[in-house]
């Protein structure tokens, strides 16, 4: 009978270690990095959970122990990429100006150069795309992006509303439509494919704004082109 004394010490090696909360919050970062860029390259249909985990260097297992399917692995990238997109209240009130028509115009810029850039169109086809078999989607977008933005514009307007002719009741009607005249055009020009030159899209928002202006603070309008 062996002497278990006089065998080698079976001491267990230490393991890996649980990874630390930023390291796990790295990781899925970069899991809904690189499942996003599939599913704007391909689509949702033709994208993969094996196709994603391997460019991401993941178990699938893994994959589906985060998200419990492609859908919710597809809402969850797209949501993020919707908030890292949009743009935020501090922006528009960092523009801001005394003069009402200036103001909406580096609005306008603003919210049309974030749209038509690369990363907006290429998010607004796929929401656009995706959100008749996934509603879920086209709401969050809604929500997150015009929802917000409108709230924005409509406070906007009931703060310049004193003196200017317009009703303060009617603001959210007018953040609407502001949004439809100045960015809605572009967006469904974007939509068809058709490209504008810088100077024409340019001239196309000013354009659009100085009528929306005319129409909707009537009274600020006249008193400027006094002065003039």
């Amino acid at each position: 009978m062996l002497d278990n004394r006089c065998q080698p010490s079976q001491q267990r090696r230490p393991g890996p270690g649980r990874p630390r909360r930023d390291e796990i919050d790295a990781r899925n970062a970069e899991l809904l990095d690189q499942a996003l860029a599939l599913f704007l390259d391909q689509g949702f249909e033709r994208t993969t959970i094996e196709g994603i985990a391997a460019a991401v260097g993941m178990a699938k297992r893994t994959v589906y122990a985060r998200y419990r399917d492609k859908e919710g692995l597809f809402k969850a990238a797209l949501e993020r990429a919707i908030d890292d997109w949009a743009v935020p209240p501090e922006a528009f009130w960092a523009i801001e100006c005394d003069d009402v028509e200036c103001c909406l115009q580096d609005i306008a810029r603003l919210l049309v150069s974030n749209l038509l850039g690369s990363r907006g169109l290429r998010l607004m086809r796929l929401v656009n795309c995706e959100s008749y078999h996934l509603p879920d989607i086209g709401r969050y977008a809604y929500q997150r992006v015009t929802q917000r933005t409108i709230g924005y514009l409509a406070d906007l307007f009931r703060r310049r509303s004193s003196g200017s002719g317009t009703d303060p009741d009617e603001a959210e009607e007018a953040a609407a439509a502001f949004l439809n005249l100045v960015v809605g055009g572009p967006a469904r020009t974007a939509a068809m494919g058709i490209g504008l030159l810088d100077d024409d899209l340019e001239r196309q928002t000013r354009f659009r704004v100085h009528i929306f202006v005319r129409g909707a603070f009537p009274l600020a309008t006249e008193r400027q082109n006094a002065a003039v």
